[in-house]
């Protein structure tokens, strides 16, 4: 699957191509800041760029009411389907933010600021969006992209809009949800949280171990990351935790050392922050809980931002560590390797 460069500073109203179309696991991430007059801004997942094409996710927070909102939609052959709102304080005017959309096979998952806003059921199928739009009173510093690093499924049919689309969306957001019992190669974070059991799944499953999804990839693990880091790429983990597990470790390494090293330890509990610079490790981190479970599944996120990479976890953000090493586009290697077995990867 081929590497997307992504876009840097780019003039707002922006439109930009995405290679290849969406597919199941892709995620896109926004990061900018909006204007401190803004009224409002959209970003538009598009089929198309050309005349008056159809819109497969239209984001819009809009600052120009009593309480600020985001509404999100769909515009199918020239006409909006249902109005789907969610009110919101994280995007505010003058803020850096960042904005990730998580590409799943019924939903887009939207990220801000590295938690979890809202979850979109698809009205039109994914992989006919190849165009990304911005405009409005927003500011933009980067769009990136990742793959997946596993083949996905085959993308679903075309959706038909639903009247009540909205409504369904809204009471899907409120319910757990859980994997099926052959879970598919990727989920997203939110059944991963409940295959993991934190969220009770129903019978006959109950009865049932915890699911190891069949390993994709040989641990200790290495790949190179075409392009190195930079601020709004994201890395993507996904694995299940061996029984007797001590340790395991996920590594962004440089030539001559490791920018930032994210280690659980099962036997002392904590999960280990660090980095090794000319061949010293630093101080260690070990403040934030320990969200990793021996024999559980889980996903991994590590956002790289302007001063720091935030680590979500099964869908929650739990870590922030302040970079050491500042030459980002020198970080390009990915390393795992420990007590777990490795099931997808996104870069």
């Amino acid at each position: 699957m081929s590497f997307q460069q992504p876009f840097f500073n780019p003039r707002v109203p922006f439109t930009g191509c995405i290679q290849g179309a969406l597919h199941e696991g892709m995620t896109i991430t926004v990061t900018g800041r909006v204007l401190p007059g803004a009224q409002r801004f959209h970003v538009n997942l598009q089929c198309g760029s050309r005349g008056n094409p159809d819109i497969a996710l239209h984001f819009n927070p809009r600052y120009d009411s009593f309480l600020d909102v985001v509404i999100c939609n769909t515009m199918q052959h020239s006409k909006w389907g249902s109005e789907e709102r969610e009110y919101f304080a994280t995007m505010t005017r003058g803020a850096n933010f960042t904005l990730m959309f998580l590409v799943n096979r019924d939903s887009y998952s939207i990220f801000v600021n590295g938690v979890l806003f809202m979850e979109y059921l698809h009205r039109l199928s994914f992989s006919r969006v190849d165009t990304i739009s911005v405009n409005g009173g927003v500011e933009v510093q980067s769009i990136a992209f990742s793959n997946p690093a596993v083949t996905s499924p085959p993308p679903q049919p075309g959706y038909p809009g639903h009247p009540h689309s909205g409504q369904r969306n809204r009471n899907r957001s409120r319910q757990s949800k859980t994997c099926p019992k052959t879970p598919p190669q990727w989920c997203t974070a939110t059944q991963a949280f409940s295959a993991a059991g934190f969220l009770q799944a129903p019978p006959p499953y109950t009865a049932q171990p915890p699911y190891t999804p069949k390993p994709s990839f040989v641990v200790p693990y290495k790949n190179i990351m075409a392009g190195g880091l930079y601020p709004g790429r994201n890395i993507t983990i996904q694995g299940v935790v061996n029984h007797n597990a001590d340790k395991f470790c996920i590594n962004l390494r440089f030539n001559s050392g490791v920018a930032f090293h994210f280690n659980p330890r099962f036997n002392e509990n904590v999960v280990v922050r660090n980095s090794l610079l000319k061949e010293q490790w630093g101080q260690e981190e070990r403040t934030g809980g320990m969200p990793f479970y021996r024999g559980q599944p889980f996903t991994v996120i590590i956002m790289c931002d302007t001063q720091c990479y935030k680590v979500m976890v099964n869908g929650a953000l739990m870590f922030s560590y302040n970079h050491r090493h500042f030459l980002f586009q020198q970080i390009d290697i990915l390393e795992v390797e420990g007590d777990m077995s490795l099931s997808a990867v996104l870069v």
